[in-house]
């Protein structure tokens, strides 16, 4: 069964058409990178999904809850962390987690957020306040909070902001034991490298239309132009500056 499933995924804001007919699946274990030029309606996509904006036509479902008709339900099961989250400047790093815990009824706080602490290298900034925080330390207690409750759709929108190199591997690493563990992640980037090193699937957009939904070999394959060896950012360029839509390949 499909963790994330969109069909014919409309948002118009009065005149202007952000998103048009996006219809993808996210299925456990599949991390799919959602591509696209500034403007093509990635942060829209994502925002729909998580509850925030509310479709102008179309079905959004996550773990079989409908967005719009059974909302609590649907958010339970996701996290959706946006590319400038959002702290609370007065509450410590651990009261972070407390609070998230507290809304998602996480029965062993204490486990799961040592273990997260460690993972994201937070541990001697328990006790800090989050204004105090670095930008980078930001987005990983921004993750951490999260992963706290095991959802089974992560949405991810620019993860590796402000991130050092060494930062950059725990995040990418975290990612993929997610979905291991059968999670359906959903990222969104501008850097074709991470997609490609990382995403099972990825979904081309330009102009709220998409262009191209399926493996990066079958990315590869669907532009045949550009030959076998293309690369994921190849096939990006390539896509995004013609016209054709994926019905229409």
């Amino acid at each position: 069964m499909q963790v994330i499933s969109i069909r014919d995924f409309h948002k118009t804001y009065e005149k202007t058409v952000a998103v048009r007919g996006l219809s993808f699946d996210v299925e456990p274990g599949h991390i799919l990178g959602l591509v696209g030029p500034n403007g093509a309606g990635k942060t829209t996509t994502m925002r729909a999904i998580a509850g925030i904006l509310p479709p102008t036509h179309g079905r959004l479902l996550v773990a079989g809850h409908d967005v719009v008709e059974t909302p609590v339900a649907a958010k339970r099961e996701l996290a959706y962390v946006p590319d400038d989250p959002h702290l609370f400047d007065a509450l410590s790093v651990w009261e972070h987690l407390e609070f998230i815990a507290s809304a998602y009824e996480v029965a062993d706080l204490e486990t799961a957020g040592v273990s997260l602490l460690e993972q994201f290298e937070l541990t001697e900034k328990r006790d800090a306040f989050a204004h105090g925080l670095s930008r980078g330390m930001r987005q990983k207690l921004a993750i951490a909070c999260a992963y706290l409750h095991n959802p089974r759709a992560i949405l991810l929108d620019e993860p590796l902001t402000g991130l050092d190199p060494r930062g950059i591997r725990i995040m990418r690493e975290s990612i993929k034991q997610r979905a291991a563990a059968g999670a359906a992640v959903l990222v969104s980037s501008h850097l074709m490298s991470l997609v490609e090193g990382l995403c099972t699937h990825v979904l081309i957009l330009s102009s709220g239309n998409q262009l191209f939904f399926g493996t990066i070999a079958e990315a590869r394959s669907a532009y045949e132009e550009l030959g076998g060896e293309a690369s994921l950012e190849d096939v990006f360029f390539h896509a995004t500056e013609g016209t054709r839509t994926q019905s229409e390949a």
